[in-house]
């Protein structure tokens, strides 16, 4: 394990290879040495680590000084892409020694030759595609001759979800390298080769829970996992130990049999099945599903298993040597029919450790599985095996006791963040408003909002709780103020973001996915608000069996670190560097009212704080005026 004098040395020497020469930062430092020596005791470390701290290089230099190998686990692709792509080229420079990394995708994140060697080669496969995929399924092809990784984040345009899913194939369905015809010439199989190798290898944490619980190791062995923007791991670790049951598996089961038998007698009934899963779950849409299952469900599913079954019978009959690719496209099917079949039976026997319910769109719901408590589960695939550093800007206040983390079994640190958010910025409440609940509470916020944003010169980020909200502020709004205002609604992210970073009076309206994420530094971004305090939806089924689980502590545990959590990250997109300045005004009375109140501040930037609106007007004037 990397001694603290080697570690401190090699991060004095990479901040210095920084442009500038670097900026040396106390929480950078202290971060950098608790994850050393959680490296060489093995105990578990929890760190936030606030914007500006430079968190990155503080785990990767013991990481890179350490006996390899390790993962970080990143829960954004712009994360992962800054990891690989700079900073560990850039640490590698300045330690002047080779660093071996790779970054590893699920299998659905790279093209598939054999699919695309199918395509080639049947016609048949593309009858039931439209035009535009099949044109992009070319563009595809030629890329395909290019590239060296076949990684999907590599194309400079954006395919179709019909025609990457032509071309790709999840590792349920996946026969693995020994089983397929182009198992020497796999993109997937490459990208885990250079991960076998390599000292530290860069994933997503969703992959990285795969990996947790699959019976068939997907990583390398690993002593120690870095997982960043750990915030998000309890919601990450609910879906992937969990399933999801929709009627689309049934239609792309259909589709990959008639790929293999034209004229299959049970394709159709396949898809029946699906319309009729359909069917039965949009009943209990946002809804528990009780235990025992209602007959009508469970009927539905012991249908839709034999009819699976009976596919996987028509399956079997193709002879494995059947002319030209239909037995790779056979053994793809197979493994989809049985991985299907398991869910299904999975599905109708939920344990009494897990909820079931029902999610997703009228038109397209989803039966869902997870488990209620994550302690157990984590204790047994994570803790007991590998040292964990969990590290975010946003750390939950029960971060450790909701994921299980033996309370002796791991240290907890705050780094702080080098910004000055004393003098930089001010936190605003609007205590003289109405309730969020109360009727007159709309109207009371669209005023707010435009004196807020009027005072500003626009450079506003508002952040809402709804689509609902977001939509009808933002038709109010224009016609009060003569301003630029989008919302998230009107362009896709990456343009949205360009337009409201360089048109300097603009406003950007937004709802849940952009409380995170969205980093504008700059005079373009004075003031960030916020509609209501952003507490949980209370019919959450998952939550509602984990707030039965806690009882009387429910709220403390379940629905406040959501709260506080969400809080800071929208709070967080104000001060994006140094010289930042601005306001972040929270227009929910509850925030200086409430019991509850000093665990939302505690969980922000230490702004200074004020209920004078006059005072906030002011100081967005004045950057206004400056910028």
């Amino acid at each position: 394990m990397p001694e603290i004098a080697a570690v401190e040395e090699a991060l004095e020497a990479a901040v210095s290879c920084l442009d500038g020469g670097g900026e040396r930062r106390p929480g950078q430092r202290a971060m950098c040495e608790a994850v050393a020596e959680a490296m060489d005791s093995g105990r578990h470390l929890v760190v936030a680590a606030g914007t500006g701290t430079g968190k990155s290089l503080a785990y990767l230099v013991p990481l890179v000084l350490g006996q390899g190998p390790t993962v970080v686990a990143t829960a954004t692709k712009t994360l992962q892409d800054q990891l690989v792509d700079k900073d560990l080229p850039q640490l590698a420079e300045a330690l002047g020694q080779p660093v071996r990394f790779a970054v590893l995708k699920g299998r659905s994140n790279y093209l598939c030759l054999q699919r695309l060697k199918e395509h080639a080669e049947d016609d048949q496969l593309g009858l039931a595609i439209s035009d535009g995929p099949k044109a992009e399924i070319s563009r595809l092809a030629a890329w395909a001759q290019q590239t060296d990784t076949g990684d999907r984040a590599e194309l400079d345009f954006e395919p179709s979800a019909a025609a990457w899913d032509a071309l790709s194939v999840s590792g349920r369905e996946c026969p693995g390298a020994q089983r397929c015809p182009s198992g020497p010439v796999c993109f997937a199989e490459k990208a885990r080769h250079r991960a076998d190798a390599a000292d530290i290898v860069v994933v997503n944490t969703h992959l990285y829970c795969l990996h947790l619980f699959s019976e068939t190791p997907i990583l390398p062995e690993h002593d120690t996992v870095v997982i960043d923007e750990a915030h998000g791991l309890e919601d990450i670790v609910s879906d992937t130990a969990g399933l999801s049951l929709t009627g689309g598996r049934f239609d792309e089961l259909a589709r990959r049999v008639r790929a293999v038998v034209a004229d299959s007698s049970t394709a159709g009934d396949l898809e029946d099945a699906g319309v009729l899963l359909r069917e039965a779950l949009a009943l209990f849409r946002d809804k528990p599903l009780p235990a025992p299952l209602p007959d009508e469900l469970q009927q539905v599913a012991v249908l839709a298993r034999g009819r699976v079954e009976q596919a996987a019978v028509e399956l079997r009959a193709v002879p494995d040597d059947a002319p030209g690719d239909v037995g790779p496209r056979k053994l793809r099917a197979m493994l989809a029919s049985s991985a299907l079949s398991e869910d299904l039976v999975r599905a109708v026997e939920t344990k009494p450790s897990e909820v079931a319910w029902v999610a997703g769109t009228e038109s397209a719901p989803a039966w869902r599985i997870a488990p209620v408590q994550l302690g157990d589960l984590l204790t047994e695939r994570l803790w007991e095996h590998t040292t964990a550093v969990l590290t975010s800007a946003t750390i939950p206040m029960n971060l450790g006791e909701v994921l299980g983390i033996d309370p002796d079994g791991h240290h907890a640190i705050d780094v702080g963040s080098p910004f000055d958010y004393e003098a930089n910025g001010l936190l605003y409440c609007a205590k003289h408003l109405p309730d969020p609940r109360n009727p007159r509470y709309e109207s009371a916020l669209h005023e707010e909002l435009a004196l807020l944003i009027e005072a500003a010169g626009g450079r506003t980020l508002a952040l809402f709780t709804s689509y609902r909200a977001m939509d009808r502020a933002a038709e109010v709004l224009r016609e009060l103020l003569d301003l630029n205002i989008y919302t998230q609604r009107d362009l896709p992210k990456p343009e949205l973001l360009r337009r409201f970073a360089t048109e300097v009076e603009s406003c950007l309206f937004a709802t849940m996915s952009m409380w995170q994420g969205v980093d504008v530094p700059g005079e373009s971004l004075s003031l960030v608000t916020i509609d209501r305090l952003p507490f949980p939806r209370p019919d959450d089924p998952l939550l509602e069996a984990r707030r039965e689980r806690y009882g009387g502590d429910a709220f403390r545990l379940v629905d406040l670190p959501r709260a506080a959590t969400r809080l800071a990250q929208g709070a967080g997109r104000l001060i994006r560097r140094g010289d930042d300045r601005g306001v972040v005004a929270v227009l929910d009375s509850r925030m200086a009212r409430a019991g509850y109140r000093w665990d939302l501040v505690n969980a922000l930037p230490p702004f200074p704080r004020t209920a004078d609106r006059d005072r906030a007007l002011t100081l967005l004037r004045l950057i206004s005026d400056q910028g």
